[in-house]
């Protein structure tokens, strides 16, 4: 095993700017910066963050899109010894404020487009005392730029260890309320170990790999992803928000070797004008996740990606990286097992319980629970929730699924209801609190249904007051805007005098997903 000290992505930093100064760490914008320029532009930036009085701990908000700037800050972050904080800029006012203030930002970098949100909660954020604003009329980062000028270009050489913490990620629980997912550097190193020490493929990035994700940076897996590809020295395609077009022009002009994505973002590429084989020869392998692959996705991938291998793979933000996988060798039409999410990866280990916390045999479904050495290191202030969830070394996830004899994991449904709409977690729980704000509202249940275009899409059954007509399906949408963010309102409703409950009053999602999918007509 490496030594602590070394996995880490400050000593990995410098180690490139050694070894590989002039090979391209990421390309943004059509623009590129090389390892070289990568560690010292961060060296920067950490010396600025050093030189604002941040005590070793602090969180450092991040509210933009995707940049070379942004990557740049999450590696000076950990030259730092402080705390990157990533925030969704697809979310709601009262997210973002919910978000800083859990977190403690006592700074922020934010894109000029997002300064309007976050001046009208400013005076009630007494913690957040600077904000760098990333982009201004004279260009972008200009004020990032300024901010950061005249510092040293020298390593800081903070000592920094595996277990202190990287990224602070927020992911909603089953109330709604994001919470912070804690990551040390550890998390970005213990997958590509142990994959190289048993010598396994299945999900790899070589040094001259050129790699695109369509996850987001600022969600777990994509942040994840980037920093996986930097630890081998490999390059990264970044793009500024997902769009199917821009992907397929990056793939064809960048010459991309790998790729990750959720089903549906492949299906909106191979949609694309102009996609073809000519404009993919250079893939060799495709990584999805967020759910299997459907038999006709899987062989328009297979005829138009070429000789590219697919792979699947199942994590959370909690796992750190990937815990189980689905090899290419195993995507053949047909094959009974495409609808598991694989076996374990080499390192981690799987198990099924009970209520009571028994293992259950093959076959049995249960909660499951993950043994992963890249596991998060908990939630940001919340010791309950992080026992709830991190048991011993095991993680309690919110999935029930169950082992087949062959070791092959297969998701049942989600413990808590999760709706994965194009690789993004929407909760029920959530929607169903903004709709009950209505006051012609009595009930409701959100439950997801397949969608061929997004992997899954929200609908409502909603359950008016006794003798109203109102609201109706568009009232509602009207309703909901600016309550909650756009992508997570329903695009379906159905009106019940009721919603279907089991004998202890739970509502049961399966019979509607089952009952009222059909008829719940998309917008």
């Amino acid at each position: 095993m490496s030594d602590p000290m070394e996995q880490t992505v400050t000593a990995r930093s410098a180690l490139h700017a050694r070894l590989r100064p002039d090979v391209v760490a990421l390309v943004a914008d059509d623009r590129e910066v090389t390892y070289a320029e990568l560690h010292r532009e961060s060296n920067r930036t950490a010396h600025a963050l050093l030189g604002a009085d941040l005590a070793p701990g602090a969180r450092v908000a991040y509210l933009g899109k995707e940049s070379e700037h942004y990557y740049e800050l999450a590696i000076a972050c950990a030259k730092s010894k402080t705390v990157l904080v990533p925030v969704n800029w697809r979310l709601i006012k009262a997210e973002v404020d919910h978000i800083l203030r859990d977190s403690r930002a006592e700074i922020i970098f934010v894109e000029a487009e997002f300064l309007k949100v976050l001046e009208r909660m400013r005076p009630q954020l007494p913690l957040l005392r600077t904000v760098v604003e990333m982009d201004t009329t004279d260009g972008r980062a200009a004020g990032f730029l300024a901010w950061k000028a005249g510092m040293p270009e020298t390593d800081p050489g903070l000592p920094t260890d595996s277990e202190e913490p990287i990224a602070q990620m927020y992911t909603s629980g089953t109330t709604g309320l994001p919470k912070g997912v804690v990551l040390p550097h550890r998390s970005f190193f213990t997958f590509i170990e142990n994959m190289q020490k048993h010598g396994a493929d299945w999900i790899d990035w070589l040094p001259e790999d050129r790699s695109l994700t369509c996850f987001p940076g600022l969600h777990a897996g994509g942040f994840a992803w980037f920093l996986h590809c930097f630890n081998v020295g490999a390059t990264s395609v970044v793009m500024r928000m997902f769009v199917a077009e821009d992907a397929v022009r990056l793939i064809r002009e960048q010459k991309v070797t790998t790729v990750w994505a959720a089903p549906a973002m492949l299906r909106m590429i191979l949609d694309e004008p102009a996609a073809s084989p000519e404009a993919f020869e250079s893939l060799r392998k495709i990584v999805y996740g967020g759910s299997p692959i459907d038999y006709e996705l899987l062989v328009r991938c297979i005829k138009e990606f070429g000789g590219c291998e697919l792979a699947q793979a199942y994590a959370a933000a909690e796992t750190g990286s990937f815990v189980t996988c689905l090899t290419a060798a195993e995507h053949i039409p047909g094959n009974p097992v495409l609808t598991s999410a694989g076996r374990v990866c080499p390192g981690n280990e799987v198990k099924i319980i009970d209520d009571e916390g028994n293992t259950l045999p093959a076959g049995a479904t249960g909660r499951i629970c993950l043994r992963s050495p890249a596991r998060f290191a908990g939630y940001w202030q919340q010791p309950d929730a992080t026992e709830k969830m991190m048991v011993g070394e095991w993680l309690h996830m919110g999935d029930a699924g169950y082992l087949d004899d062959n070791g092959y994991l297969y998701l049942r449904d989600r413990i808590n209801d999760t709706i994965i709409v194009a690789g993004q977690n929407i909760y029920p729980v959530e929607i169903e609190n903004a709709i009950r704000e209505h006051p012609d509202v009595m009930d409701v249940a959100v439950f997801g249904v397949s969608d061929p275009r997004w992997g899954e899409a929200v609908r409502a059954a909603v359950v008016r007051r006794p003798d109203q007509e109102t609201p109706t399906e568009r009232e509602l949408m009207v309703f909901l805007r600016g309550r909650i963010a756009d992508y997570k309102i329903p695009n379906g409703y159905v009106f019940l005098d009721t919603l279907p409950r089991n004998p202890t009053g739970k509502v049961l999602r399966r019979v509607l997903k089952e009952r009222y999918a059909p008829s719940a007509a998309p917008r």
